[in-house]
């Protein structure tokens, strides 16, 4: 796909420029003329690289469900993309549903369009779509996605709605600490000179002195550490033992772990709702999985599926799934409503996850102001114990 500048005459003889997308100059052509405007010249224009503003799940949601409305209104797929293609609320899914709507009258399918833009379309909606498309139920399938996006942007607000007022007190108390060891500190700096200091007041002073003087030094080496940390995690050793160290630390390990399966749950339920094979949706599945070692579970699960074995036991060899979850499944693969299943655990998953949440909450909040009131206190006491001592001498 390029971008091509025209100027043209319309019906009346008056000139109109401007720009379309298409695979080429002939598929440029063919739509002024059928816009029923000659072309007098038309040339590749080159894309500049900018930035643009990110498609957010609500948006597609919202997307997806205004395209489900306008094709059970009878609106014809080309006409209901082009009418995305001008809305304003965010320019760049408009410019991307334009795009997506020239690749469609060049006789591409919407799947195969959306294929394009992977970075606003990722493959589980891309597979939802070509389910549709083969199967003659699109206008469902666009329906289903909305509310899966939206279910999964309720999920991420939760969480980060959860994470903001601890991320802040921590930012607030790092950098309370930060100025009284850059600002307070070094004002008895010259009072301790002459001095044997104790040892919370020589870690205090020598803490201060190596960020008041070095500090391009530390923010190097932090820039380092996370570094060095960011690559590591990439490692695929290093994720898996973190992963499994992250699954012991109580409260913490349980929430992990549910939200990783109802994620599972949720996306493997709603893919087969659709249409899409049962190894293709676990395919997809795992790598939106989120988990290391449900990956391998997923993986191994797989295979077993492949070899003629039901899905149950795998996941439930792998600890991963409570009793109750492998349970459901069972149930639902030998009564044949494995999706419907598979979204019932997914919603009673995400109840849990909720009052999970709620109590893990309950315990970060006051162990970081239990955390920043000790070092505040560390630093009180560091700094009047020698007066003490030298009251005490006079």
């Amino acid at each position: 796909m390029g971008t091509f500048a025209y100027i043209a005459r319309d019906e009346a003889g008056q000139k109109v420029t401007g720009k379309l997308s298409g695979g080429s100059e002939q598929a440029v052509l063919a739509e002024l003329q059928s816009r029923q405007l000659a072309p007098v010249k038309v040339e590749a224009v080159r894309e500049q690289v900018r930035f643009q503003r990110g498609v957010s799940s609500r948006q597609l949601a919202q997307a997806y469900r205004q395209l489900a409305d306008l094709l059970r209104a009878g609106v014809p797929l080309l006409r209901a993309l082009r009418l995305l293609g001008r809305s304003k609320a965010n320019p760049r899914l408009a410019g991307v549903m334009s795009k997506v709507a020239d690749e469609v009258a060049d006789g591409t399918r919407l799947a195969d369009a959306m294929k394009e833009h992977r970075d606003v379309f990722p493959p589980i909606q891309i597979a939802m779509i070509t389910a549709g498309e083969r199967g003659g139920f699109l206008e469902p399938v666009l329906n289903r996605m909305g509310t899966f996006l939206e279910h999964q942007a309720d999920m991420r607000g939760k969480i980060i709605g959860s994470l903001i007022y601890p991320a802040a007190l921590l930012a607030v108390g790092t950098g309370i600490i930060v100025f009284a060891l850059l600002f307070f500190v070094p004002q008895f700096e010259d009072f301790y000179g002459q001095i044997e200091l104790p040892w919370p007041t020589a870690v205090l002073m020598a803490s201060s002195q190596m960020l008041t003087n070095a500090w391009l030094a530390v923010l190097i080496t932090v820039a380092v550490l996370i570094a060095l940390g960011w690559w590591a995690l990439k490692q695929p050793a290093v994720s898996r033992q973190l992963a499994i160290w992250q699954l012991r630390v109580p409260k913490l390990g349980p929430l992990v772990r549910n939200l990783a399966v109802g994620r599972f749950t949720r996306i493997l339920g709603t893919l087969l709702e659709n249409g899409i094979p049962m190894l293709s949706a676990m395919q997809i599945s795992r790598d939106a999985a989120g988990h290391v070692l449900l990956a391998e579970a997923i993986d191994e699960a797989t295979e077993a599926v492949r070899a003629g074995e039901p899905l149950a036991q795998p996941l439930a060899a792998s600890g991963l799934f409570s009793d109750d979850v492998v349970e459901m499944i069972s149930v639902g693969e030998s009564a044949n409503n494995l999706p419907v299943v598979l979204v019932t655990i997914a919603e009673t998953i995400e109840k849990r996850v909720d009052r999970m949440l709620s109590i893990v909450m309950r315990l970060i909040e006051p162990v970081l102001l239990l955390g920043l009131a000790g070092i505040v206190m560390f630093i009180f006491i560091a700094l009047i114990v020698p007066m003490m001592r030298m009251s005490a001498a006079m």
